[in-house]
């Protein structure tokens, strides 16, 4: 796996100064530093995805051949030919280097699947390469690309789920807004402020002009060791720099306007600058390696949440989670009791299996993960493992 990034803009260099350059390259890039795959796994995982899926794993009623429409998802697509949608590299042929940038698929491409000797694969029908936009690529409508990545393929999962979040929560360490601008006053002395109206700031700027707004960071607790995993950044909304001012040699505070607001900001938010959104394709796979935690938050204020809600994780990249890892949620098993001897006995029942995950973004010890489906509430505590 490489370990190469990308080099960083001048907005990130500049967050550098305020110790957020770590997150925000792990918030737009997603590069992590993993340990490297076993040989052993990487041997297996190549030799299943070599040899394509059982029949017995297709989907009862999976189409010969189904040309991607527009608003197809990779995870939608996965499902109409597979029981286990995370189970879509080994019928694509993938290895496990291919798994983080997987053959693209565009809208008016159509895929086969091809039945061999108890084994199914999938290709792609006629001359288009593949990861190339076929030249009958239909155009399409903004309402539409909510669903297509910006080079036109489809997105593994709906990104009108996601695609605000990806610059919205934020892991930070302790002190990491500490030194960053902040909100020292607002329009008129307003004790809070929405889109459209003016706010002013002190501190650093670096440069940038189009900035996030963050409230008072919340301690992650792992629910397991009850650690501080890390502390997420309350999302407040964007403000954009409106001008800077100079009165005898002495900078004042800025002026900023807020250009969207999911919360009213006040004096005392922090602003760090906006990352480069960050919309390329990671295709669902299990995790190579054995891999289990607990559910520590539900994004916003619910106390449980349901089917495309998002959760954190307590487990992140130094665990070997990486962006399109599908995991398994569990059910707690009850307490009950055996009333069938003589003396009623206390037992406790097995844990379920309830729902699936899909990890879209990962820091070093936690991660966030899209509920795909579940059968019961989620709630913090609540177990996951491979699925």
């Amino acid at each position: 796996m490489s370990s190469r990034q990308p080099r960083p803009d001048r907005t990130r260099l500049q967050a550098c100064a305020w110790g957020l350059l770590p997150l925000l390259m792990a918030a737009s890039t997603g590069v992590q530093s993993l340990e490297p795959v076993s040989p052993a796994w990487r041997a297996t995982a190549q030799q299943v995805a070599e040899a394509g899926v059982a029949l017995s794993e297709l989907a009862p009623n999976a189409p010969e051949s189904h040309t991607v429409q527009r608003g197809d998802t990779l995870w939608g697509v996965s499902s109409l030919f597979l029981k286990s949608p995370w189970r879509w590299p080994e019928l694509w042929g993938m290895n496990l280097d291919q798994i983080r940038n997987p053959h693209l698929i565009y809208p008016g491409q159509v895929l086969v699947l091809d039945k061999s000797n108890g084994r199914a694969r999938l290709r792609l029908a006629g001359a288009a390469a593949e990861g190339e936009a076929p030249t009958n690529t239909v155009k399409l409508s903004p309402r539409v690309r909510s669903q297509l990545l910006e080079n036109g393929a489809i997105a593994s999962i709906p990104l009108s789920l996601i695609a605000p979040f990806l610059n919205e929560a934020v892991v930070l360490s302790d002190n990491a807004l500490a030194s960053a601008p902040r909100i020292v006053a607002t329009q008129e002395g307003r004790v809070m402020v929405s889109r459209g109206e003016t706010a002013y700031v002190r501190g650093d700027l670096g440069g940038a002009r189009s900035f996030t707004v963050y409230r008072q960071a919340k301690p992650l607790a792992d629910p397991e060791t009850r650690e501080v995993l890390g502390f997420e950044a309350g999302y407040v909304g964007t403000a954009d720099l409106v001008r800077t001012a100079v009165e005898q040699g002495v900078p004042l505070p800025a002026t900023f306007q807020l250009t969207s607001a999911r919360l009213e900001a006040g004096v005392g938010d922090r602003l760090a600058p906006v990352p480069p959104h960050d919309l390329q394709a990671y295709v669902p796979h299990a995790p190579s390696q054995p891999v289990g935690g607990r559910v520590v938050s539900i994004y916003g204020e619910a106390l449980s949440a349901g089917q495309n809600q998002i959760v954190a994780i307590n487990r992140g990249a130094r665990d070997g989670l990486e962006r399109g890892h599908v995991l398994a949620l569990w059910r707690a098993g009850l307490p009950a009791t055996d009333a069938t001897q003589a003396k009623p006995q206390p037992i406790q029942l097995p844990d379920e299996r309830s729902g699936l995950l899909f990890v879209f973004r990962v820091f070093d010890r936690v991660s966030y993960a899209l509920i795909v489906s579940a059968l019961d509430p989620v709630k913090p505590g609540d177990r996951f493992s491979q699925p």
